[in-house]
């Protein structure tokens, strides 16, 4: 049995370099010092590399990591709280020291930023997806670089994106970026760890069986919440966007942005390119976190996978969570095994009382507003199985 033909490392690297429009991502280890302050040499490094891509015409998203750590040394805590408010509270603080030192180090240099400050609300429902799309669009067409993040302040542990790597994807598909570059203190994935003898660098992930065998090590930074497991599911949700991704250092981002060998490069495969998935669909396969769960019966399970049928009350079994009509939803078939997600028609309390019931004997009882499926096909997805 031949080989498969190795990819060549720079094909996709030169589409990187010729990209018009770049997301980069910086994680919280890249710019913050152990004990939480911010970084200002790598801050200004980071600024500078940036800078001369915005320079030599090419736009620029940065998806900022930091503004948690930023805040842990003004309010005297030694490491990340564990709590929800203290993290809001670290935010409040660190938001606005962060920002202050893009706003100079960019100043420096003759270009303006600008804060956005995102939830996942704001890419799951369509008005404020459309204007967050049209405030990051006129931010760039004014020239300003765009200084994303999430909004801890206020977001809950329900609707958070869950770590920034997975904002940074989404984000990619929000402005149609070219590619998304994801830095942090790791410089590529490896075949093993990278401390290990041995151990090699995977230039190239060019479909889901490259990483067939490798193990990921998921530890973080005691500042941040990612590691290489979040690196690389953002950089398959980009790419499951048709925005092909890079991972690598904060410490190679010239390099990275120039097209040079360094990093791992994800692909978008051939049959994708020029394709992009819906927002709404690409949230729910990658960054809703489902409200409740619903097990369906062998018949569902068949019509749902294999005919891309709509969810009907009839073909569900059990109802499990607390939900509203319109939260996304996990769809489980009898063994518990999760097969695709949707946001439902019907809330946690007036379900169960549906299960087993066609829509015609609904509407004829209670109604024609119960003459509707669960989950309409428009709005579900299929998880990779």
């Amino acid at each position: 049995m031949s080989e498969r033909p190795q990819p060549d490392p720079l094909t996709g690297r030169r589409q990187l370099a010729a990209a018009r429009r770049v997301v980069v991502k910086i994680g919280s280890s890249s710019l913050t010092t152990p004990a939480g302050g911010i970084d200002g040499p790598r801050l200004e490094a980071l600024a500078a590399v940036l800078a001369e891509r915005r320079r030599t015409g090419g736009e620029v998203v940065l998806v900022s990591s930091g503004a948690i750590a930023a805040g842990l040394a003004p309010l005297g805590l030694e490491r990340r709280p564990r709590d929800l408010a203290s993290q809001q509270a670290a935010a409040s603080v660190g938001q606005g020291l962060l920002l202050a030192r893009y706003t100079a180090a960019f100043g420096a240099r003759g270009l303006t930023v600008g804060q956005v400050l995102l939830t996942a609300d704001d890419v799951a429902r369509r008005s404020h997806y459309a204007n967050a799309q049209r405030t990051l669009e006129r931010l760039l067409a004014l020239g300003v670089v765009p200084v994303v993040n999430e909004n801890d302040t206020v977001a809950t542990h329900e609707i958070r994106f869950g770590d920034n790597d997975r904002l940074a994807a989404l984000v990619a598909h929000l402005v149609r970026a070219d590619a998304l570059v994801l830095l942090s203190d790791v410089d590529a994935l490896y075949d093993a760890p990278p401390q290990r003898p041995g151990a090699r660098r995977i230039p190239e992930v060019a479909a889901p069986a490259d990483l067939e065998g490798v193990r990921i090590g998921s530890t973080g930074s005691g500042v941040g919440t990612g590691g290489m497991t979040t690196k690389v599911d953002a950089a398959s949700t980009a790419v499951a966007a048709g925005v092909p991704a890079l991972v690598t250092s904060a410490a190679l981002a010239a390099e990275a942005l120039s097209g040079a060998d360094v990093g791992t490069w994800f692909a978008v495969p051939t049959d994708r390119r020029g394709r992009r998935r819906s927002s709404r669909m690409l949230w729910l396969a990658h960054a809703a976190a489902p409200a409740g769960r619903l097990e369906l019966d062998d018949g569902a399970v068949a019509a749902v996978l294999e005919r891309r049928s709509s969810l009907l009350p009839a073909g569900v079994t059990t109802v499990r969570g607390d939900f509203r009509v319109g939260d996304p939803v996990e769809l489980v078939d009898r063994f518990g095994r999760a097969l695709a997600r949707g946001l439902v028609n019907y809330s946690s309390e007036e379900l169960p009382a549906m299960l087993g019931r066609s829509t015609r004997e609904l509407a004829g009882t209670w109604g024609p507003g119960y003459e509707r499926e669960v989950v309409h096909r428009d709005h579900l997805v299929l998880l990779p199985g």
